[in-house]
This record gives C-alpha cells, structure tokens and sequence, in this order.
C-alpha cells in the first residue's frame, strides 16, 4: 500500500477488488477536499487510465453542467478531465425524466448552466409554469441559489399539486462552500414532499437512480470495447460516506470500498462497525484513493 493502511485491511481490500472490471468515484473526500485535490488523486485516476479501467466520478453537485464542472476540476488536477466520465444530480436527473417522461413537459428549478443537462427535453419557463392551466410531466428541484425562492417554490408545489412527479437531484440539507455550511437545496425538497404529503424521487446519491446511471454508463463503455458483458459484482463504489456511497452502492449490487480521506475517519468506522448496520459495512476500507488503484491494478488480469 501507498499510504498508511493496516496490513490486515490491505489483504481485505486485496480480495474485495479482485474481479473488479470498474469504478464508480464519489469526488468530495475521494478525489477533492474543499476544492483542492487530495494527495494521490491525480496519479491514481492517470494510473486507473493508463491501465484501461473504465471510470464514472459521481457527485451530488447539481450546481453546474458536466462541460463546466470538468474545465473547473481539470485546472484543480492541472490534467483533463472529461465530461463524460462525471454524473452530477444535475445530469442524473436529466436521464432520470428523459427515461421516465419522453417528449413531456417539464418543470426545472436549476442554475441556468446546469438546465443545460436538460437540452432537447421540453421546459416550461417561469411564466409558462405560473399559468393556471399548466401542467407538467415532473417538477426537478436542484442547486438554483436566488432561483429558489418563495415564488418559484411556490409554482413548483402547484405542478406537483396537479399531478406532477416531484423529483429531486438530492436531498442534502446543507453543504460547505468558502463561507461555511450553507443551506442546500434538499431542505427546500423536504419542505415541498411536507407539504405534498408525498416524497421526491431523488436522483443523487443514496439513491439507486445515480448508480444504475453509472452502471448502463459503464456498461456501454465496455461492451464498445468488446469485452465481455460487465456485472454488477465486477464494479466497486469507492467513496468515504458509509451510508450514501457504501449503502447507496451495495443496495444496487455492487461492491462497496470505504476511503477515511473525507467525512469518515478510522473513529467513525469503528462507531459504525460495532453499530450492527450489516448493510453499510465496507467490503475493504483504505486511508485513499490512490492505496486502491494500486491495490485494483496489481491485482487485475492482464486483459479484462
């Protein structure tokens, strides 16, 4: 191992990656930490390249489009970073109501940029959503700062009044941004699925949406390869949330690796551990990012 992880949770992690064909990243305590990147980050996603693993980086934020998150995270790294390797809740949600709401009406409460995940399905403006006779297919609520006002709100609890799917990109209540913690927008989806009486489909992590997102993603990418159909069992979730990136990832089928380079730390893991949440254990645990690559390279078949 690269860092300080404990021989016994090296042989671990060593059997809970062997057979792994792919991975799905979280970014915040994985690859990134308050906005700059953790050590090894960068060498492990050029070592995961240079080797062929097929990748997605999943991430709650839904402030933004893929394009401008990647540019973003690219001068972080000082490397490219593709688009397409990112699943945001922004663009979960869009393949979220492409999928389930074909050609309908929409209703999106976002950033500008990040309504850009939404191009070629069919938006209602404000001034089309705040008719009486509108009706929509879905009503998504994301990252939209002012956009989330009482008004706005108030139109969106009208649609889904009448009949529309109340979606949700995530359901985080508050998050860390250069002022410290500040109200997000699952606080605002709390007070609409109160008011409903009805809950969200949420697109964002835990939700099986993001996963199984990442899953056709990665599945695709490797039968264009022309290797073998990818199971569920051959992908790990690596993120350092035990219940939204190891339960999340588990509840789908796939393998689950805990990282104590962001919100979970050796104490936590203990707490955990000894809590009897079956579910939310971590099949291998690694101080970072880069202790796994090496750990899933060194251990991989020549050819997958």
């Amino acid at each position: 191992m690269s860092g300080t992880t404990r021989s016994g949770e090296g042989d671990r992690l060593a059997s809970a990656l062997r057979g792994v064909r792919a991975l799905v990243l979280d970014a915040d305590g994985v690859l990134l930490l308050a906005g700059s990147a953790l050590p090894g980050a960068v060498e492990a996603l050029d070592r995961l390249e240079a080797a062929g693993v097929p990748y997605r980086v999943v991430t709650n934020f839904s402030g933004a489009h893929r394009t401008s998150l990647a540019a973003a995270v690219s001068r972080t790294f000082g490397r490219p970073v593709r688009p397409e390797r990112l699943i945001t809740a922004a663009s979960a949600a869009a393949a979220y109501t492409l999928a389930r709401h074909p050609g309908a009406p929409l209703f999106v409460l976002a950033s500008d940029d990040a309504r850009r995940e939404w191009a070629g399905q069919r938006l209602l403006d404000l001034e089309a959503a705040a008719a009486p006779e509108a009706s929509v297919a879905a009503v998504v609520i994301g990252d939209g700062g002012d956009e989330l006002s009482y008004r706005n709100l108030d139109i969106a609890y009208g649609l889904a009044r009448r009949g529309a799917e109340l979606v949700a990109m995530h359901r985080n209540p508050w998050w860390i941004t250069p002022k410290g913690p500040t109200l997000d927008s699952g606080a605002l989806v709390a007070g609409l699925e109160f008011a409903l009486g009805r809950t969200a489909t949420v697109a964002g992590k835990p939700s099986p949406v993001v996963f199984r997102q990442a899953v056709r993603e990665l599945a695709v990418e490797v039968a264009t390869s022309g290797a073998r159909r990818l199971r569920l069992a051959e992908i790990a979730m690596v993120g350092d949330d035990l219940a939204a990136d190891v339960g999340g990832a588990k509840r789908v089928g796939l393998r689950g690796i805990l990282v104590l380079s962001g919100k979970t730390d050796r104490a936590g893991l203990e707490r955990a551990s000894g809590s009897g949440r079956r579910r939310a254990q971590p099949d291998g645990v690694a101080d970072g990012i880069l202790d796994v690559v090496i750990a899933l390279v060194e251990a991989r078949p020549a050819a997958c």
